[in-house]
Order: structure tokens, then sequence, then C-alpha cells
């Protein structure tokens, strides 16, 4: 607890009793004043209640583990609960019985929600509630829900509420350009949080000293001068969009970038509506070859090729009519030359050599570095890894490399123990650079690296400030590789300019004399209650406009018919449909096996046509509750249920 001495400011107001956030810069100590706010909460509060939510799994047991046990475990009950623990199942009885429970901000959201007594919790029995990564208080995100149901009740003055505690190294802009702008966004995530935003303001010379900025460098190359394997996946793309017989009100962008990407994804959905299977599976190929050009222009030529091989050996073994033998043809037919134009090394990605050199600056086999390397997308993270794995300069050079990515289903996904195995090979020195996806941004009990560099990474100043915050090493270098006035460079320097902005909203919020800022919090949580109760109505018009019965669920592929809107279960918070093997298997009280199905698979037939969705929210009927009994009788007529 002796650094708290330095922020004893962002913690007084919390003793007091107030609703904060502390803004602090990564690794500057929010999670230890956090610790001590709980620990002073727990000997001067009468029966006594903490929870702790955090917005990521690895993060309940981190916590539980680095900070709140050590320093509370010896004198009261703390447990940790995440999605993979049992006492998720009985979540109200595990608060009722513990002092302070760590849990991602799903599970107390559900326990609010669900009646049955073993696992309902209510707000009003909580005291403190601290809540980690506050910034993601907004929109839809289910710590908003949780808070949203807060400050409900707060202008109802219903009961008694917990005091909030939020911690965030920065509330960002909300996409906000202006100072004006930018205030409203930090007001509005005080608003959410029913919180005034504190900062330390007496010691910033030693949270400077104790957090040092690391050295910033653009380490930019030019665009290359030619690229014949680019250049084919485009002349392929022209074949297609001949083929295919593009609408004439159709002008899709420039191919290779995230617009002409957004543009297939719209020709393929009006390809499903309007029964036009050509057009939709043009569009489909069309984005994989898309994908192929911008790994193109951020990794190996063979990295690109290496995607489309592996997604037309498995097209090449579900073809259904002409369309797909025409596409998966023109790719046999320049296969050859594709994999010779990948090979050859003088058209090669200038890219990788410079992220090669800037590895070399950082690591020598004679010198104890550690690094993070960042990448947009778990494809682009492999890559990379297999790229140092093989590269004979890099491994000379001691690089002991290994991937983190999240937690999940799938070959690309890592479970929590392979997350926690990695992290602590690479806290103990068996491994000195993570290749990561932005799992390693926030949160992750990281030790201080000398080398953060960020390859192919367009993001907001919230991952930027973040991702900057792990170099924390003495002399460390915070790396930005990316082609001369290309979208990565500019973006870097527009959320440097975001970040100083963030910080003049924040100084502007704390100006506001406290009856100003209450008038205005007031105002902002109304608004957002009546936005969310209309935005409330009119889902609930939506859902009741068809029958589930007058739906039916085509195959997004074929456009066969498989299941009806009716055949739709609702089964905790998940989508099931029960007589067809469809999707991942959800395993229901050691019983039931059903098919959790994505509606992404799917285009929805209605008495008004045809439709399609990427969330199951914006679905025109009502599901049913999954009955558990009647389905216990349907398969198992032999056994008596009580």
């Amino acid at each position: 607890m002796e650094t708290l001495v330095l922020y004893s400011e962002v913690v007084q107001r919390a003793l007091c009793g107030e609703n904060i956030i502390i803004w602090l810069p990564t690794g500057g100590g929010k999670t230890r004043a956090a610790v001590y706010v709980a620990k002073k909460h727990l000997e001067t509060t009468e029966n006594a209640k903490v929870v702790v939510l955090v917005n990521k799994v690895h993060l309940v047991d981190q916590h539980f583990t680095k900070e709140f046990d050590p320093h509370l475990g010896r004198d009261y009950k703390l447990v940790p609960v995440s999605g993979e623990s049992d006492e998720k199942d009985f979540f109200g009885n595990v608060v009722r019985d513990s002092h302070l429970v760590i849990c991602t901000a799903q599970i107390l959201y559900n326990a609010l929600i669900n009646p049955e007594e073993s696992r309902h919790v209510e707000l009003s029995d909580i005291t403190l509630l601290i809540i980690d990564e506050c910034h993601h208080t907004h929109k839809e995100s289910v710590y908003n829900k949780i808070m949203r149901c807060y400050v409900e009740k707060r202008l109802g003055e219903q009961g008694p509420l917990p005091q909030i505690l939020g911690l965030t190294a920065s509330p960002g802009t909300g996409g906000a350009k202006t100072l004006e702008n930018a205030v409203e966004h930090v007001l509005q995530i005080c608003a959410n949080l029913d919180s005034s935003i504190v900062s330390t303001k007496n010691y910033v010379p030693e949270l400077k000293q104790k957090v040092p900025r690391p050295k910033k460098s653009f380490d930019i190359v030019d665009k290359r001068n030619e690229d014949p394997f680019g250049e084919h996946l485009k002349w392929m793309m022209e074949q297609i969009h001949e083929f295919m017989n593009l609408p004439p009100d159709f002008k899709p962008r420039q191919f290779g970038t995230q617009e002409y990407e957004a543009d297939v994804v719209v020709l393929e959905q009006r390809g499903v509506r309007d029964d036009n299977r050509v057009l939709a599976q043009c569009a489909l190929h069309l984005r994989q070859y898309n994908d192929a050009l911008l790994i193109n222009d951020t990794l190996r030529m063979m990295d690109a090729y290496s995607s489309l091989e592996d997604y037309y050996s498995l097209k090449g073994l579900k073809a259904i009519d002409g369309t797909d033998y025409y596409l998966v043809g023109l790719f046999q037919e320049n296969q050859v030359e594709l994999r010779k134009l990948a090979l050859d090394s003088r058209f090669e990605n200038p890219k990788m050599a410079k992220l090669q050199t800037t590895l070399l600056n950082q690591f020598d086999a004679g010198v104890k570095s550690r690094g993070i390397l960042f990448s947009k997308t778990r494809k682009s993270v492999h890559c990379l890894h297999d790229w140092i794995s093989n590269n004979r300069v890099l491994q000379t050079a001691g690089i002991k490399a290994a991937i983190l990515t999240g937690a999940g289903n799938g070959i690309t996904y890592m479970t929590q123990h392979e997350q926690g195995e990695t992290i602590r090979n690479f806290r103990e020195g068996a491994l000195n650079l993570l290749i990561s996806t932005s799992v390693a941004e926030e949160g992750l009990d990281i030790p201080e690296c000398n080398l953060v560099v960020r390859y192919g990474l367009l993001t907001n100043e919230i991952a930027q400030q973040q991702a900057s915050g792990r170099a924390r090493a003495q002399d460390s270098v915070y790396s930005v590789v990316a082609e001369r006035g290309g979208r990565e460079e500019r973006r870097e320097h527009i959320n440097e300019y975001l970040e100083e902005l963030t910080g003049k909203a924040i100084a502007k919020v704390q100006e506001m004399s406290p009856r100003q800022f209450h008038i205005r919090i007031r105002e902002l949580q109304r608004e957002d209650i009546i936005r969310t109760k209309a935005a409330e109505s009119h889902k609930l018009q939506k859902r009741s406009r068809f029958p589930a019965s007058r739906i039916q669920f085509l195959c997004r592929n074929c456009f066969k018919p498989v299941a009806s809107g009716s055949d739709i279960k609702l089964v905790d918070n998940c989508y099931s449909v029960n007589p067809q093997n469809w999707g991942f298997e959800l395993k229901y009280k050691k019983i039931a096996l059903l098919p959790n199905i994505a509606i992404k698979n799917f285009a929805l037939q209605t008495p008004d046509g045809r439709m399609t969705l990427k969330k199951w929210k914006d679905i025109p009927f009502t599901v049913e509750d999954f009955d558990f009994a009647e389905y216990c009788q349907d398969n198992f007529p032999d056994i008596i249920f009580d």
C-alpha cells in the first residue's frame, strides 16, 4: 500500500463515500487504489459487500490473485467468479456469503435479471461496486446495462444503492474531434457511472517518474514500387465483376480497402434478399480476395496466397451449381501463377523488412529485452508468429515469441489456461516477445516491456494509450511500423491529438462547479433513460411484427429452408434450434445437447420478403423460452420426471 501515498488525493473522495472515477495512466496504480478503498470500506461499513466488475474473463483470476487476495484474503472472504466457475450457478448465494466478489460484468447483470433466489442479486445487496476499465460503460455494453438499472433506481429514489468506484486509463473522446464534444463525451461517461472524475494533481512529477512515457518511433517505409501478386488478384476480381453482372446502381470502391469490404458485404446481403445466388456467392468470394489484398499489404505475399488456398480447398468440396464451379475454377486456373508471384522475393512487403529492423534494434542475444508486437487480427498474429519462428536472423537475436489472443471457441482462439500459461512464461523470461491482438492492450498483468510495436493497426486513442502504457521499462520504445502517408500513420497522429483533447476535456469537467456538474449529469441520465425506453418499445414492436411460425430460416449458402421460427428457443439468452443439428452444441443442465446457432449463417423468409441480420436482437418475431421438462419427456420417454 506504500505507493498510495502519492495518490492519496484520488482516493480521498472515495473514502468519504462519493461515487468517483479514478483516472490514472496504465501502470499508475488504479487497481491498487481500488484495493485500498475496498479495504477501508470493509473496515468501516456495517454489513459491507464489495463487488469488483471486470470486462474480460482472464481479469477475474488476475485481480483476485495479484491484487485483492494478497491484501484482503487473510481477513475477509473473497471469491472469484467467471463463466467457467461453478459458483455462477448460485451467484446470489455467493454474494450473500462473501465479503468481496470479483466477477465479469455479465454474471452480475444476469443475476440482477434472474428471479431464481439462489442466483438473484439486488443492487441494494452491494455496498461498494468497483468497475474496472470503466470507459466501456457506454451504449449497450453490459457495464452500461448494469448502470442503467442503478441510475433508474437513483432517479426514482428507490432504496439504498452501492457506492461506485470506476477505474480507467482513458475515457477517450467518443469519436469527438472538438473540445466541446469531447467534454460532452466525458460528461456522458460520468452520467452513466453516476460519478465525478478525479486525477492526481499534487503528485504529477512522482507519477511521471513511476510511469515513464516511452520514446515514440515512427518506423516508416515507402510503398513498394511493384506488386505483381496484388495486381493479379485485382485482375481476378475484375473477372468476377464481369461474371456476376454488377447492378448498374452499385459502384464499389477501391480494391484492397475496408471500404470495398463493406461494399461486398452489402452486395452479398442484396443477393440473398433478391434470391440472386450468383450475386451473393460472387460477393463472398470477392471478400476473400479483398482479405488477401489486405493481408498482402500487411504481411507476406505467401500469407495472402495461403488464405485463398485454404478457402478454396474447402469450397471445391461444396460446389452446388455453375457459379461455384466458375469461382473455384478461376482460382484453380490461376493458382500456379499466384504461387509463383507470391514466392518472388523481389516484390516482398517492405513493412516486413522494417519490422525485422525494429525488432533487431531492441533484441540481441546478449541483452535482456521484453516486448509486445500488436497486430489487428488473430490471422495476422499467427502469420507473424510463423514468420518470426522461421526467421533465422530473428532467432539468432534470441527472440522467443508466443501468440496471445482472446479466449473463445475455434482453432485461432486460446483457452484461459493457455492465456495464463503464456503470460506466466513471458513474466518468468521463458518468452521475451508476445505477438498479440488487442487482448493484451488493457488490464492484463504483463511485466514492464522495453519495446511495444503496433503493426498494421487502425484503432482509437484509448487503444493507443493502453498499448503505449505497456512500454513501462526505462528508455523503452513505442514503435509504429507503417507505410509513408498511409492510414496507420495518419491515424496515429490523430490519436496523439485526441489523447491531448481527452486531458483537456477532463480538466474542463473538473473545473465545473458541483451544482453545474450535478444538473448536467441529471439531464444526461434522464435523456438516456427516455432514449433507452423508446428503443425498447421499438424493439418490442419489431419483435411482434410476425408470428414465429410465419418465419422460415434459410441456409445462407443455398437458400434452402432448414427450420421454422417456431423451432427456435431461448436458453439462458442463447438461441438454439431444437430439431436441427445446426451450429455449436450447447450442453444444458448436463442432459440436453442443443445446437447454439449464429443468425449470420441464415436468411429469414418473412411474409414481407427475405432479410439478413447480424444479431439476434433484430429478429422480427418473438422467441419462446426453452421448456426443459418438455425436452426431457420428448427425448427420455421411459424416465419419470417430477
